[in-house]
């Protein structure tokens, strides 16, 4: 155990390419990275270094460019084509102080604070009557305007009807279609997991100071958990799920912490310094114990997933592929951690959308902090 998690470290260490397209201080990610965003956006590796260098800047702009824009804040995203950190702000005499930090100023319909508090609202409105099952979530979309409701194919009926009623009371509502999310848990396989309870695999998410972090749906609070080598690792010392989906493993047992996302020998380990938020439009990869990495897109923050299970709330949208098993693992844009995998639907044949829990409101819950390099 010991001798493998330091191999991957060791080759992470060594097998790293800097992005000097950043102007802020550089982003250093893995070949094996570079290599999963050519495959999956169709870029070259120049290519996939400079949108990596530049993603790392919008991300590092966006808290100075929301306070330039004040109550005037549409809403943030980074924008491919431009290469740099879009801010949609609702008064024109904002546009200034937000090209001055460092992004591009578009107009917005609404700001993104009546979005949050229409979505807010509709989120209380959840908890106290819960959605319908064809429902399948809502989320902000500052670039529409308007709060996004997605709803099963097919999906009608007097249910329906009343829910979307009452979100339009809560603010501007615009209605999309797609599959139900589930999560991505599953059962015993092999690979290279960790098990709880001896029958439920998922995946890793973080290593932090004392453990790693995960999802809240793999297992519940004193749940025990092996590691891929059969070997106790220690067990749930938190858990939230639904309503939220993150758990804290506290190990033990000879186990350790180590800074790296696996690659699972398709690609190199990637390392982890920090936890910038990755703005929507950001390209973002996946690590998990069924479909090893994948690479795709922020699609949305802060989105509501209705599981048959029950709601989870400050989710981020990706349309990153993923599958049973996944559950857990690591979401990572360049060296910045973003999330743990929820779940979601399709698959890595077809693809699909998949859903992460943010990891620094898991930091913040349980105190923790993340094992860097």
């Amino acid at each position: 155990m010991r001798r493998r998690i330091a191999l991957a470290l060791g080759g992470a260490a060594v097998l790293t390419a800097s992005l000097a397209s950043s102007s802020l201080s550089p982003a250093v990610a893995s070949p094996g990275l570079i290599a999963a965003m050519q495959r999956d956006f169709g870029l070259t590796a120049a290519q996939a270094e400079t949108r990596l260098g530049q993603e790392v800047t919008a991300a590092r702009v966006m808290p100075a460019a929301q306070r330039a824009a004040g109550a005037a804040f549409g809403g943030a995203w980074f924008d491919p084509a431009l290469g740099k950190l879009v801010v949609g702000v609702t008064d024109p005499a904002a546009a200034r102080a937000v090209r001055q930090a460092g992004a591009e100023a578009v107009p917005a319909k609404v700001s993104a604070a009546k979005l949050d508090a229409a979505k807010a609202a509709i989120d209380a409105a959840a908890k106290a009557n819960p959605a319908p099952a064809a429902v399948s979530g809502w989320r902000t979309d500052p670039r529409a305007g308007s709060v996004v409701v997605t709803l099963r194919p097919g999906a009608h009926g007097a249910d329906v009807d009343a829910f979307l009623a009452k979100a339009r009371e809560a603010g501007p509502v615009t209605v999309a279609t797609a599959p139900a999310a589930e999560p991505f848990s599953a059962g015993t396989v092999g690979g290279d997991p960790y098990y709880i309870n001896g029958n439920t695999r998922c995946s890793i998410g973080f290593s932090v100071q004392g453990g790693f972090v995960s999802a809240g749906h793999c297992g519940g609070v004193g749940s025990s958990v092996v590691g891929w080598d059969g070997s106790a690792m220690g067990s749930f010392a938190g858990s939230s799920f639904p309503g939220n989906d993150y758990s804290f493993i506290r190990i033990g047992n000879g186990w350790w912490t180590a800074p790296v996302v696996l690659g699972w020998g398709t690609v190199s380990d990637a390392l982890v310094r920090g936890s910038w938020v990755a703005p929507v439009g950001t390209s973002v990869c996946r690590s998990g114990s069924t479909t090893h990495w994948h690479c795709g897109v922020v699609e949305g923050l802060n989105e509501t997933v209705n599981y048959s299970q029950g709601a989870v709330y400050q989710m981020t949208r990706t349309n990153v592929c993923a599958e049973p098993g996944d559950s857990g693992g690591s979401f990572i844009t360049g060296d910045q951690a973003q999330g743990v995998t929820s779940g979601g639907w399709g698959n890595c044949g077809s693809g699909g959308e998949t859903w992460f829990q943010p990891v620094n409101e898991i930091l913040q819950t349980y105190g923790l902090s993340l094992v860097t390099a």
